[in-house]
């Protein structure tokens, strides 16, 4: 048995075999319910908000909340941690899930019924379906058997097309992923096969810069112990890169031959979502069995780098995958204008519920008081059923049946706008913003919160640097206006390097301990050297001091080699004091070629100042250009040496190695030793590198956050990276007080969380300049139900949130608790695989179409190419089609409601008999073709104002965001306005006509004729209100309004002779004839309209003259062009306007007294480097020997 390509509800194609052969479903999940679609981490998951290693009441709460996100429950059984049994070079023992994946809504079986559903979910869909049915009840439509069912088809037909196309271009960014190229041994040859061929049990090469296709155990590598370097990004948003090592058994095993005679199996563990753990045996024939543990597993989604080759066993496929087990199906989003459109909808169905009963209570009244002459009073309950349904059937279209293909229509034209805006478009890469859905346009237009990850959404991935401090003189030009991005170019370094400077002897110092004191490796292609460096950092260092004639050419395991402005010098390397978290600094300890021992250092500097010798000189200079480069959001260290001698370096020798064969605690043992040498320092400079930011990122969320957007960034990284990057951007400001939660406990996380709370007082809930930064252990607490609602609290009086090493998981939890408790549009934004739980989980999910895959663009709702794309994407196109789309609903239904209560009204003159005033024919075409264009024109072309003005002027989201243009307050008032209309419509007419008149021929009026007079009084009125709607006239909206009339007018014409040629409408002959030569027709043309519209006119001169609002004040500006007669006025006015119009309350004094909050000037440092891996830096490092050349795998 195989698992069906898809259930109705899941997620695209399984693919999937047989589970083990035990004819099951394989196991989504080990453990809780998941997350996202494709969400992945190196975070440790199993510790920070999955329940577990944590209180039984975590676990209960976390799955509480799991619950209630809907996220998709785990498969209970025994299957979810059965092991499994992967047989070496014996595929058809294999058989488990396919490699290939599927983000897709749809696919070929699924697609009719689930698509059924979603439209028939709509309270308007269903409405009319339900009353399509009656209308097929003999001798009960007064409007036709097809009116409503001829409609109906032609919405779902264009629905259905829309999705299939959106959906098609999901199936092709699957298909990109799952053809892509890999190396996999088959029939003992390598051959190249697409990812979705790969299976359990294949052994495949990649080779550097690929990405992984599935999580499978490394067997060996090109690298000097067996290593790899994998790029995490992706998952943690973390920069360093993760060492890997392979098992030491299968290492020498690289050939055909030899790979081909590999025989044994693997026992592991069941599929489950836990990144940081693994366990398994690798059982080869005839010898021991080998432990594998995570430090010999590479996932799915990394990238191989500072890596020539790997070989891997693969262990997981597809859905399986430790990559995509933390997956969801992808949610179903609604917009909150959609959600309050059913809302009416179904108030307006109760209204006509009621309107059918009053309009039955009038037939009985009618049918007992005045029907002698039908010879009967006798109206039993059968009348009264069948009665009910007539009017069902005739007042059904104050519903309007044509608003939802409209709107289909209107937000696909508006996603090709997105499309096609070039000012979106990112011209390096040919990268087009792209409108995934097109169902959620207007809630771009809504947002109040954004959440956004890091490393590749704010960032570029790419480490610069910028300026340096030696010897208590700053270096480093300052850029250009005209430049945004720029690199160190100052000639004065190298001038007094070369001039004899006083400062020589401590620039040459400085230079050669970027040199030397490092991880890198030099690797030569031809004539040029290409350092790999597990940290970005050191790389940036060693590039950098390469151009200033420091080149560091050579590794060796017991020496570095280094040209010194054309002098070869070789230090002797006799120990690598090791970079941590807690150690903030790593120290090289070398002989320089003169025979000294000297010890180089390179850390934060406040472990470096610590440790400075009182000889130390230049401290407070540097201290005042940390504090400088920190301002700029510079990521800084401090480097320093000292002299040893070789009494004191000895005796340390010996209790190194004594703290190095330590069974117990060894790393603290090991640190402790390191800080007895680490001592003694003499200061000399400071170094400060920039995370490159992404074009325009500070100006950008500058204009955000006066849009009243408030930004939260979510990262998986460092905190100390992640606080840079925050100053960087202008998130947070170097005045700006911090409060930093880093706890271990729920008691120390309750207690922190109250007490910053209680010392706001009045002003916790609203927006405070300050800033709140939690990592994800605390937040792990800060989530707890007893906790939750005061961290919310806490947080939301927050201008800026930081939140640090987060695993996917957390992220959508924050989401979450944003979305669930305050009601508010949020929008997530990132660009790897983590984000794709929270960019799923928000109410609008922006991919970035960045460097790390295309798993959050494939998951998201739109995809821009450049952070920046967001400030258009929101103030431009979140407005506008806000404004669009709210007048395109309002409008459907005013029309609507003008022309079907009439129906009522004239019930009243009719006995309730259930005639119908107009002919059943102009009735259908009412929506479909005479009032059908001005609701396209006020959807598609529509503006509140220009787009320079949206950008000038970011106040002015504020309108959409709070959604006061579109609310139930404003519906109704439209609806009450359409009923007046239709009031007026209907009986100024009546009484034109009352005493009727005779026409040419002595025929005299019929109902038809008073119909006619009132259909085209309807269609005059509603185009013109539609142009009374209008704030933005296009020739588009002329040919709407004016083309609407002329057409019901020559149709009326036409119509009225097409009997007995088409045998239709027979009561419609020679209508026309009769009408317009009506002298009281041509009378009411000009009054009824006049009349009618003259009420909202005078209404919106009021409103805009004595309640002006920004918008106004903006529109005034463009119609009168005042900016450009004095663009400093107006600036004051509008900035006077929008300062009256967010007054805050009389500021107050703040008193924290926990410890948790800080306003001490923050320093830049930020230091990447592997921590804890599976072997040491030291062992590693010694390892290489660039004087050879590295070996390959062998045929």
């Amino acid at each position: 048995m195989s698992v069906p390509t898809q259930s109705l509800w899941g997620w695209g194609e399984w693919g999937c075999g047989n589970y083990e052969g035990t004819g099951t479903a394989p196991p989504m999940q080990g453990g809780s319910g998941g997350l996202g679609c494709v969400i992945s981490g190196e975070v440790d998951l199993a510790d920070e908000g999955l329940g577990l290693g944590r209180p039984a009441d975590f676990s209960v709460g976390c799955q509480k909340v799991e619950e209630n996100m809907g996220w998709q429950k785990s498969l209970q059984g025994s299957e979810v941690s059965k092991a499994r049994t992967i047989y070496l070079n014996e595929p058809l023992k294999n058989n488990f899930c396919k490699n290939s994946i599927s983000t897709a809504k749809y696919n070929m079986w699924s697609f009719l019924p689930r698509y059924l559903y979603l439209q028939f979910s709509k309270a308007a869909n269903a409405f009319f379906l339900f009353i399509t049915i009656l209308q097929q009840i003999p001798d009960v439509s007064p409007t036709g058997k097809y009116t409503t069912l001829l409609p109906l088809m032609i919405i779902l037909t264009i629905s259905g097309i829309k999705e299939i196309v959106e959906d098609y271009k999901r199936h092709i960014a699957d298909k990109l992923v799952n053809t892509k190229d890999i190396i996999v041994l088959r029939e003992n040859v390598w051959k190249i096969i697409m990812w979705k061929e790969v299976i359990v049990g294949d052994i495949v090469k990649a080779s550097n810069g690929q990405f992984l296709p599935a999580d499978m155990v490394l067997i060996s590598s090109s690298e000097p112990q067996v290593t790899c370097y994998v790029a995490t990004s992706n998952l943690d948003g973390e920069t360093n890169l993760k060492l890997r090592q392979a098992l030491l058994e299968t290492a020498q095993m690289q050939t055909e031959r030899q790979l081909s005679s590999l025989s044994g199996k693997i026992e592991c563990e069941g599929p489950n979502r836990h990144f940081n753990t693994f366990i398994g045996t690798l059982y080869l024939n005839d010898e021991s069995p080998v432990p594998i543990g995570p430090d010999q597993v590479l996932l799915r989604g990394t990238q191989l780098k500072n890596t020539q080759w790997v070989l891997g066993i693969v262990v997981y496929t597809g859905f399986e995958t430790k990559f995509m087990q933390n997956s969801i199906k992808s949610p179903l989003k609604k917009s909150r204008v959609e959600k309050v459109i059913n809302v009416q909808i179904l108030v307006l169905f109760v209204l006509l519920l009621a309107m059918s009963l009053v309009s039955c209570l009038g037939a009985i009244l009618w049918n007992v008081e005045g029907t002698w002459y039908f010879g009967t009073n006798d109206y039993s309950s059968h009348s009264l059923g069948f009665d009910l349904l007539v009017f069902i059937i005739l007042y059904h279209n104050l519903i309007p049946i044509s608003l939802l293909v409209t709107l289909e229509i209107v937000k696909y034209v508006q996603a090709m706008f997105i499309n096609w805006d070039e000012d979106m478009h990112y011209k390096e890469n040919n990268i087009y913003a792209i409108a995934r859905t097109s169902n959620l346009n207007e809630e771009l237009g809504q947002v109040k919160y954004l959440f956004s990850d890091k490393t590749g959404t704010l960032t570029c991935n790419i480490m610069k640097f910028k300026k340096c401090s030696i010897a208590g003189i700053i270096y480093g030009l300052s850029p250009s206006v005209l430049t945004e991005s720029y690199e160190f170019n100052d000639p004065t370094l190298l001038q007094n390097f070369e001039n004899g400077h006083p400062t020589k002897d401590y620039i040459k110092e400085f230079l050669t301990l970027l040199c030397v004191c490092h991880t890198v490796v030099p690797e030569r292609d031809e004539d040029k050297i290409i350092y790999q460096a597990s940290s970005p950092d050191e790389a940036a260092l060693v590039k950098w001091v390469k151009k200033l004639g420091f080149v560091f050419t050579t590794r060796t395991p017991t020496s570095v080699t280094i040209e010194a402005m054309g002098e070869n010098l070789t230090f002797e390397i006799l120990n690598i004091l090791e970079f941590s978290s807690n150690r903030k600094r790593m120290s090289v300890i070398v002989r320089t070629p003169t025979g000294n021992l000297r010890l180089y250092c390179k850390g934060a500097d406040t472990v470096i100042y610590e440790r400075l010798s009182e000889d130390s000189l230049f401290m407070k200079e540097t201290l005042t250009h940390l504090e400088h480069f920190a301002k700029g959001g510079l990521r800084t260290l401090c480097v320093a040496y000292t002299d040893l001698t070789e009494a004191e370096y000895q005796q340390w020798l010996t209790e190194y190695k004594k703290a190095s064969s330590v069974i117990q605690d060894r790393m603290q043992s090991l640190e402790e030793c390191y800080d007895k040498i680490e001592k003694k320092f003499l200061l000399l400079g400071a170094t400060a590198i920039e995370d490159r930011l992404q074009a325009r990122v500070p100006e950008t969320i500058a204009t955000l956050l006066k849009a009243n957007i408030r930004i939260w960034v979510l990262t998986g990284d460092k905190q100390e990276t992640a606080i840079n990057i925050a100053y960087s951007c202008k998130l947070i400001s170097a005045q700006m007080p911090r409060i930093q939660l880093n706890t271990n406990s729920l008691e120390a996380t309750q207690q922190a969380v109250t007490q910053n709370c209680e010392a706001l007082g009045t002003l916790i809930g609203k927006e405070n300049d300050l800033a709140l930064i939690i990592d994800g252990e605390t937040l792990k607490y800060a989530l707890n139900f007893e906790v939750e609602r005061s961290f919310l609290n806490l947080a939301l009086s927050c201008r800026a949130v930081l939140c640090c090493r987060l695993s996917p998981l957390q992220k959508a939890e924050i989401v979450y608790l944003v979305k669930k408790h305050v009601g508010a549009i949020t929008l997530a934004i990132g660009d790897g695989a983590n984000d794709v739980g929270m960019i799923q989980m928000a109410h609008v999910g922006v991919g970035i179409s960045g460097n790390e895959g295309m798993q959050a663009t494939n998951n998201s709702d739109y995809s821009i190419a450049q952070f920046s794309y967001l400030e258009k994407l929101l103030l431009v196109h979140g407005a506008w089609n806000y404004f669009r789309v709210t007048k395109c609903i309002l409008y459907c239904f005013y029309k609507n409601v003008v022309l079907y209560i009439i129906e009522l009204w004239f019930a009243f003159v009719n006995g309730f008999s259930g005639q119908i005033i107009f002919e059943h024919w102009c009735i259908s075409l009412y929506n479909v073709i005479f009032t059908s264009l001005p609701p396209f024109t006020l959807g598609i072309f529509e503006q509140c104002c220009s787009q320079k003005s949206l950008l000038t002027y970011p106040q002015l989201y504020t309108v959409s965001q709070t959604g006061k243009t579109f609310n139930t307050k404003v519906f109704w008032f439209q609806c009450i306005n359409a009923l007046v209309h239709s009031f007026i419509l209907f009986w100024m007419p009546m009484k034109m006509l009352e005493h009727d008149m005779v026409l040419q021929g002595g025929h005299t009026t019929d109902y038809l004729f008073l119909g006619n007079f009132i259909y085209t009084y309807v269609v005059v009125t509603v185009c013109l209100k539609a142009g009374l709607d209008t704030l933005s006239w296009t020739k588009f909206s002329h040919l709407a309004i004016w083309g609407s009339i002329i057409i019901w007018l020559v149709f009326f014409a036409i119509y009225s002779f097409v009997w007995p040629t088409i045998p239709v409408a027979p009561e419609m002959t020679g209508q026309v004839n009769m009408i317009l030569v009506c002298p009281y027709f041509w009378l009411g043309f000009l009054i009824v309209p006049i009349v009618c519209l003259i009420l909202n006119l005078i209404w919106k001169s009021i409103k805009n003259t004595c309640n002006r609002t920004l918008l106004e004040e903006v529109r005034e500006m463009e119609s009168n062009r005042v900016q450009e007669l004095n663009p400093t006025m107006f600036k004051m006015r509008v900035e006077a306007k929008n300062v009256q119009m967010s007054l805050p309350s009389q500021p107050q004094k703040i008193v924290f007294r926990h410890e948790s909050f800080d306003q001490s000037t923050p320093y830049g440092y930020a230091f990447s480097q592997v921590e804890q891996a599976v072997i040491t830096q030291e062992e590693l490092i010694c390892s290489y020997d660039t004087t050879k050349s590295q070996g390959c795998v062998r045929a």
